[in-house]
C-alpha cells in the first residue's frame, strides 16, 4: 500500500504548530521545511523564505503542515484519535494539547488544540472494547487506571464518550 501523509492546512502557524506536535509524541521529528520561493510570488503572495510546508513525524508517522493561507479551516469531521497505554498517557497527551484550545470543544474525550485540530484522547481498553457488547457500545463502565486527582470514571458508548476527571466528569448535555 503507498504512503499515505495527513496534510494539515494552516494560516501562518504551520511550524510553530509541527514544533508543538513535535515535542508533544515520543519519535517524533521535523524532517523539513520547505519555503517560499520569489518565483511565483505573485500567485502563492508569500514573501520568499517564508515557510511553505513542514514535513514531519509523530512517532514514525509522516505528517505535512502547509501554510496555505486563511481560505480554510479545521473541523470535528476530521480527528485524530490516540490510543493511550494508560491513565499517564491520557493525562500527558489531554493537558498539552488541549492547552490553548477552546474549552467548550473540551469534553468526552475530544478536544480541539489551539490551532483547530480536533484530537481524540482515548484508553486503549475502550478502544479494545468498541464493538463489545459487555463493554463500550452497550455503555458499561470499563475500569481504568488512575494517577492522582485525574482520571476517567466514565467509559461509554458511542453517543457518549469519556470524561476525564479533570474536566468534573461532567457530560454536555
Amino acid at each position: 500500500m503507498p504512503a499515505i501523509t495527513p496534510m494539515l492546512w494552516f494560516d501562518g502557524q504551520a511550524e510553530e504548530a509541527a514544533r508543538f506536535y513535535v515535542s508533544i509524541f515520543p519519535n517524533s521529528r521535523i524532517a523539513r521545511i520547505h519555503r517560499y520561493p520569489d518565483a511565483g510570488r505573485e500567485v502563492h503572495g508569500h514573501a520568499a523564505g517564508a515557510v511553505m510546508v513542514v514535513a514531519f513525524e509523530l512517532d514514525g508517522q509522516p505528517y505535512a503542515a502547509l501554510n496555505g493561507g486563511p481560505q480554510f479551516r479545521f473541523s470535528e469531521a476530521v480527528s485524530f484519535v490516540i490510543d493511550c497505554a494508560d491513565q499517564r498517557e491520557v493525562d500527558h497527551y489531554w493537558s498539552a494539547l488541549s492547552a490553548g484550545g477552546p474549552p467548550d470543544a473540551q469534553q468526552c474525550g475530544w478536544l480541539k488544540d489551539r490551532w483547530g485540530v480536533s484530537w481524540q484522547v482515548v484508553p486503549r481498553r475502550l478502544l479494545e472494547r468498541r464493538g463489545d457488547s459487555r463493554g463500550a457500545i452497550a455503555g458499561q463502565p470499563i475500569p481504568m487506571p488512575s494517577s492522582g486527582e485525574s482520571s476517567f470514571r466514565h467509559a461509554c458508548g458511542e453517543a457518549r464518550k469519556v470524561v476525564p476527571e479533570h474536566l468534573g466528569g461532567r457530560r454536555k448535555r
